[in-house]
């Protein structure tokens, strides 16, 4: 086993080129508006940066129309238009699937069973090569999620193209977590029977990245035979912050919801007045699944912002009131990008190497009352007009570890051992 980690990166070469006439293929989810996103923003960013010719290949993770049309594809297409690949390729299994007694059995009646590992794989299985792509001739392929991989190996198309698989957390454990949100016929797939499609899948790929420390340490323990290396994502960069504005950024998923009704119900009634601004597409799922919470306070939500990098530079202060979630949080990280002051939850900086203590800017609250109180300085602060300095430890610690030329050199390093295994 061959492992490579972020403490390797210093010894890294000059960045350079050494991707030069290569092509590689970033598969991903076609989703937006979230952290996944923004990882694979960055990973064609830092591709590119290593002179490789990229081509972003988009599998929808639900079944639809022929893809680039219907509903779900106009959002993501008009989500994505900042995306950076030289080329879009779009894939995904068609309705007519749900007409094969093979895919209801394998699949969908898994799937009523919270067995949301198993629908993914044969969603990928049905997902035809794109239009066009036979024309492509690939160098390196950079896959997101292990259920892209039955995808990933149609688009190999019979050849010994390598693979790089960038987990992005333990999912069956976001698999066990989304189904508390939703209703299932018993029995209900456990956590164990999801883990092991995924880690079936996991052992086709050349190379393993993990983008937190915490998932690094498992998947080496649960896989030991195979390849990993511990890369922290590249978040794209925003504004360092001018103003005073005190918010939460966060999208609609159901670890955030739970955070958010923590700091709704716990937090906001010991802060005493203090104002915050809530951004992102959160509001809608606080809607769906508590309408009540939401009107007693709609006044709080902004909704979805098209440049959330404005909103960053207004800000003055970043709550991360995180109760719930795995993996590293991309919007803890753009809140380290923005360099203002964070109030935050112990919880807010998992699966970094860090101690959030020994930022100077930031105040870590290890219960709603502490929240509050810190929350209530922030706002102090704001009244007078205080805007967060040019330079603090969380845009320097940034730049360190999670910007994009942090991100290219880590990389570079990962794929010289995967070369050197050749």
């Amino acid at each position: 086993m061959d492992d490579f980690s972020p403490a390797q990166a210093g010894a890294a070469p000059p960045l350079g080129k050494p991707l030069a006439g290569k092509t590689v293929a970033v598969v991903h989810a076609a989703w937006h508006s979230c952290g996944s996103y923004q990882v694979n923003v960055s990973q064609i960013a830092a591709y590119r940066a290593l002179g490789a010719r990229v081509v972003s290949v988009a599998m929808m993770d639900a079944l639809g129309p022929a893809a680039p049309e219907g509903a779900r594809w106009d959002a993501y297409l008009n989500a994505s238009r900042n995306i950076g690949a030289n080329r879009s390729y779009y894939s995904g299994a068609p309705t007519s699937a749900l007409l094969s007694p093979v895919f209801f059995a394998k699949s969908y009646w898994r799937l009523i069973h919270g067995d949301q590992a198993s629908w993914l794989i044969e969603i990928a299985r049905r997902s035809p090569l794109p239009e066009e792509f036979d024309r492509e001739s690939i160098d390196l392929i950079h896959a997101n999620h292990f259920f892209t991989m039955p995808f990933v190996e149609k688009l190999k198309q019979g050849r010994r193209t390598p693979v790089i698989l960038e987990t992005q957390d333990i999912q069956a454990r976001q698999f066990v977590l989304r189904n508390q949100g939703g209703f299932f016929i018993p029995p209900h797939a456990g956590y164990s029977d999801m883990l092991r499609v995924e880690l079936d899948w996991m052992r086709r790929a050349d190379l393993c990245t993990h983008l937190n420390e915490e998932e690094y340490r498992d998947f080496r323990s649960l896989l030991p035979e195979a390849s990993h290396a511990l890369i922290y994502p590249a978040v794209p960069d925003v504004p360092r912050s001018v103003g005073a504005q005190i918010v939460i950024v966060a999208s609609d998923n159901y670890a955030n919801y739970k955070s958010l009704r923590w700091f709704l119900t716990e937090v906001v009634p010991k802060a005493g007045g203090a104002k915050v601004s809530i951004y992102g597409n959160i509001d809608e799922g606080l809607k769906k699944r508590d309408p009540e919470l939401y009107d007693a306070h709609a006044r709080l939500f902004m909704g979805r912002v098209d440049n959330i990098a404005l909103v960053y530079k207004r800000a003055g202060c970043v709550l991360l009131p995180t109760v719930e979630g795995h993996g590293l949080s991309i919007k803890a990280v753009e809140a380290l990008a923005c360099g203002a002051p964070i109030i935050a939850t112990p919880l807010a900086f998992r699966g970094m190497q860090i101690d959030p203590a020994t930022l100077g800017n930031v105040c870590v609250a290890h219960d709603a009352t502490e929240f509050a109180q810190f929350w209530r300085r922030a706002q102090a602060r704001s009244d007078r007009g205080d805007t967060p300095g040019a330079l603090s430890d969380t845009r320097m610690l940034y730049d360190r570890a999670f910007s994009l030329d942090a991100y290219a050199r880590a990389l570079a390093g990962a794929l010289e051992t995967l070369q050197t295994r050749a």
